[in-house]
């Protein structure tokens, strides 16, 4: 019972010891500062040392010292001399030093771990003491110690296991804690009491001088800095540089020698500079051709006094920026024989894939200057597992193979970015193509991205949809990255997730890859659950500090199922039964509003499983490595309607072995066989009524109120032969055999129910604004149909409260102009794929083809077809469609799916393997390529193309016929 109590006091009595803020208290006594607000923040040894002077920085020596021996005498007042609970309680105070006191605890350890052995503190004094004199690195010393400590525990105290472990604990946590908090001994010498500035520098012996090899903290050193050591870290070529910080010595450089064989280049690297927020492109010095020590001296100098220029000041104070520091940067100077800059995208058109080429022979200030006019090209860079090659606008006195190389250079860095867009200096020696600098295009920022927004709502977007749709995903989206994020969450606003353009929806790809990046994730996390990207290593620092979090968005993970069933069972069927009961026609427009709020409440929830439940069925699926082909996707609605839907035509064509097409149904109502296929026709329609062309757009009719697709999708499916469905029968006898395949299935089943459950709530949320419409319409109030979903849900609200009679007397302008609006977004055939910034220039044709013959997308459903293209943009007027069509769309909804399967192959612009095309067209073997950027423009009706299913290649032909 004694040595229960003992560790209950060791555990509770240590940490708040360590939380202690002595050394702050000492501080604010004696020099009145608060380390907490200045410098790096620390409230440590070393912040005292260099805040408050010498005298101050030994009595925060002193305090934190009779800590650590205070942690190991109350360890001996319960248990005998060396026991491992002396190291426990150094644990425990370091833990609270960490969390409560703003410190890392070193001086706590070392002090008491000399109580606790003198042997093994002696022996590693004695060796952090040598080769710090020998290697002058404090980093080096720092992190050695911590090998060392546990080493000579296990030496010296051989058979102690707990002991062992204990040191070996200590020392981890020490060193975990050094990773998270920054070092005061980082900060400018010059800028600490003088008293003490000998001292730092002294301690200060890795900091001489940086050079480009070392891992850079653009905090410190600047982003051109910390980039170019970055990108060299990469392998990529970059000249031999070295980085003088802030308030660094430059006497510190004498080892350099520069000549006329061998110049050097003087650079700033402002703390602030080349970032995303804020490019300072010009606003600071750059000093070429630095022959001897003394120009090296005085081109220091007068770059770190160009932070101060007017101008310069000027651009900071416009930016919102805040005084910083300067640091230089100091490289071997490349004899350029071409030089010149490059855009991994147009900041001008803020479109399309061109590379911006600008080259001319000799330096690149030529280029960057703007006093002489630069040759110009045009890149198109297409890399794919197959093949990859360059197409090249433009031609002048640089060598193409050297434009061509800068292309690829521009692509790959682009890509190790993020894709966020980079503005490229370069040099070519004859030899080698170096890489100068590397910053965002500022101006190109956000990047807004239709890639997975075109398959959450498809298509021109109306108001009301949009003032729906944007809170419930954006809001669920918000409460996902937050379950991860915790606190760090605060400050982002998830509104920002989604926007429109051309009144299309965009995510925001920026955004997105930030929340990733603090989530521990990659960036294009996103890209890869849903559309089979590939995706890079997450930083496992970043993962570890979020995985409390993900931990548990995983215990959501592996309830999504339990959870939807109770929810489905408690929830959703009871209201879903409750509103279908309802005869809406009866309601007025009060009663609409509050049916339509208790459809919205229930959207919330069933918003939270149409995210969750696709990104968990892509998770298992790439995980187990289950192949798309071996998945049944017949839980899904659009898949369930249009296998019944083919059956009924089967059994349709029994009844009437010859028919008019334009009569079928005539027909079919002359017999009592007949009628029975009407019957089913109709249930069938019931049953599959809430789906529509667009599931996701509560402003589309639905089958139920507009069957006439569905119907000429009937007759289509008696004219040919039925879609082929061995594929789905194989699943379905092998799935049960294998407990991976199984365990995806699972998920994909999920899925299809939350499908069927969401896509039932938009659909009476649908039927509740076309009744208020109605009303509306008797009352004058609107004058066309279609007029509500102009109208933003605010709107819609105050018009029922009736207390706005500005919005009463603007309406029918405003429903005009916003009508007007979207019938001019609706006329644009192609949009880009991506937005860079806030405001986009009117949309353009592509730019240009992956190659003379060949379109580049996602493999979706394995095959090769060949045939004439059809470019259907719309379900407005459904061409014959046969195995001699490849279907080209826009995009594919569930509404989509039954007039897929007669066609020979699918091509998509938008899109990947989880699709709904990409599901019905693996249901039915039938190849299709998804995500072919500007597919409905680049191919014309009659076009001979052949697509490659398994590769995502489509070939083109010029062989056209006239329709």
């Amino acid at each position: 019972m004694f040595d229960l109590w003992g560790a209950l006091v060791i555990l509770i009595a240590c940490p708040l010891l360590g939380g202690l803020p002595l050394i702050g208290w000492i501080t604010s006594a004696l020099k009145q500062k608060q380390l907490s607000q200045i410098g790096t923040g620390n409230v440590s040894v070393s912040a005292a040392f260099y805040h408050g002077g010498t005298f101050v920085g030994i009595l925060a020596v002193l305090s934190e010292a009779l800590k650590g021996v205070a942690a190991v005498l109350l360890s001996r007042a319960f248990f005998p001399a060396g026991s491992p609970w002396e190291l426990i309680a150094l644990i425990a105070l370091v833990i609270g030093r960490y969390w409560m006191g703003r410190g890392a605890g070193t001086t706590n350890v070392v002090w008491g771990f000399l109580v606790h052995d003198p042997l093994v503190s002696g022996f590693t004094l004695f060796f952090a003491a040598i080769s710090f004199l020998i290697l002058r690195s404090r980093q080096i010393v720092k992190f050695g110690v911590l090998i060392l400590l546990p080493l000579f525990v296990t030496f010296l105290h051989v058979g102690d296991i707990p002991r062992m472990m204990a040191a070996t604990a200590l020392a981890g946590l020490l060193g975990w804690i050094y990773t998270k908090i920054p070092d005061d001994m980082n900060l400018s010498a010059q800028e600490a009491q003088t008293e003490s500035q000998p001292m730092l520098e002294f301690l200060r012996g890795d900091r001489a001088i940086l050079s480009l090899d070392e891992e850079l903290d653009a905090a410190i050193v600047g982003e051109k800095a910390a980039t170019l050591s970055q990108i060299k870290r990469w392998g990529y070529p970059v000249p031999k540089g070295w980085v003088l910080g802030p308030g660094d010595d430059p006497a510190s450089t004498e080892f350099l020698q520069p000549s006329e064989l061998s110049p050097l280049v003087v650079r700033s690297s402002a703390i602030g500079e080349d970032s995303e927020q804020a490019s300072a492109a010009g606003q600071y010095e750059t000093v070429l051709h630095v022959t001897s020590q003394q120009e090296l001296q005085e081109a220091i100098a007068q770059v770190q006094a160009s932070y101060n220029h007017p101008s310069a000041v000027q651009y900071r104070r416009d930016r919102g920026s805040n005084d910083t520091a300067m640091a230089v940067l100091i490289q071997q100077q490349v004899q350029s024989v071409y030089s010149g800059v490059a855009f991994s995208r147009d900041p001008i058109t803020q479109q399309g894939d061109a590379i911006v080429i600008e080259a001319l022979p000799g330096s690149p200030t030529q280029v960057v200057s703007g006093k002489v006019t630069p040759e110009q090209y045009r890149a198109f860079v297409v890399e794919t597992e197959n093949f990859s090659s360059v197409q090249l606008e433009g031609q002048g006195r640089i060598p193409q193979a050297l434009i061509k190389q800068v292309a690829y250079l521009t692509r790959r860095l682009e890509k190790r970015y993020h894709g966020i867009p980079q503005d490229i200096e370069w040099s070519y020696d004859g030899q080698t193509l170096w890489v100068l600098q590397a910053r965002p295009i500022t101006t190109l920022l956000p990047i807004w991205t239709r890639k997975i927004a075109a398959e959450v709502i498809p298509g021109v977007i109306h108001p009301l949809t949009w003032s729906i749709n944007r809170p419930l995903t954006c809001g669920v989206w918000g409460e996902i990255f937050t379950l991860v994020l915790g606190d760090r969450a605060l400050g982002l606003d998830f509104n920002q997730t989604a926007t429109l353009h051309y009144s299309r929806a965009y995510f925001n790809a920026s955004f997105l890859g930030e929340i990733f990046r603090r989530m521990g994730l990659p960036p294009e996390s996103l890209e890869f659950l849903t559309r089979g990207a590939k995706m890079s290593k997450p930083s496992l620092e970043s993962t570890w500090e979020n995985l409390p979090g993900l931990m548990r968005l995983l215990r959501r993970e592996l309830n999504l199922d339990q959870d939807f069933k109770q929810d489905y069972h408690n929830r959703f069927i009871p209201e879903l039964s409750q509103l279908a009961q309802e005869d809406i026609d009866d309601l007025d427009a009060s009663k609409l509003l509050e049916r339509i709020d208790r459809i919205l409440e229930l959207l919330h929830r069933g918003t939270y499983y149409s995210i969750l439940a696709p990104l968990s069925a892509a998770l298992r699926q790439a995980i187990f490595r289950v192949k798309d082909g071996k998945i049944d996707n017949s839980v899904s609605p659009e898949v369930g309607a249009l296998r019944s839907l083919s059956a009924l035509a089967a059994d349709a064509k029994q009844v009437l072995i010859k028919f008019e097409p334009g009569k079928v149904f005539e027909e079919l109502a002359q017999t009592p066989e007949g009628e029975k296929i009407l019957q089913q026709f109709d249930e069938l329609l019931q049953d599959y009524g809430y789906l529509s062309e667009v599931g996701t757009d509560i402003s589309v009719p639905t089958w139920r109120e507009n069957p006439q697709p569905v119907k000429q999708m009937f007759v289509q499916l008696m004219q040919g032969n039925e879609p082929q469905t061995d594929a789905v029968d194989q699943i379905n006898l092998v799935l049960p055999k294998k407990p991976k395949r199984s365990f995806v299935q699972r998920r994909v089943d999920l899925k299809g129910r939350v499908t069927e459950v969401y896509s039932r709530l938009l659909a009476e949320l649908r039927w509740s604004f076309v009744a208020l419409e109605k009303i509306w319409l008797k009352s004058g109030l609107l004058k066309e149909t279609g007029d509500i979903f102009f109208l933003e849900f605010d709107e819609v609200r105050r018009l029922i409260a009736g207390s706005d009679s500005k919005l009463i007397a603007q309406l029918v302008k405003l429903v005009e102009l916003r009508r007007s609006q979207f019938v001019q977004d609706s006329e644009f055939n192609q949009i880009p794929l991506l937005v860079y910034g806030n405001a986009p220039p009117h949309p353009l044709a592509p730019s240009a083809i992956y190659s003379d013959q060949i379109l580049q997308g996602i493999p979706a459903s394995h095959g090769q077809a060949e045939g004439r293209v059809k470019v259907l943009r719309n379900l407005q007027d459904i061409p014959q469609i046969d195995r001699e069509t490849i279907l080209v769309v826009p995009y594919t909804d569930s509404g989509w799916a039954p007039f897929l399967v007669r066609a020979g192959g699918l091509i998509a612009e938008a899109g990947g393997r989880l699709s709904h095309g990409a599901i019905v067209a693996r249901e039915y073997g039938i190849p299709a390529v998804m995500d072919v950027r500007g597919a409905t423009w680049l191919l014309q009706d009659g076009q001979r193309v052949r697509i490659d299913g398994s590769r995502g290649i489509v070939e083109l032909s010029n062989d056209l016929r006239p329709e």
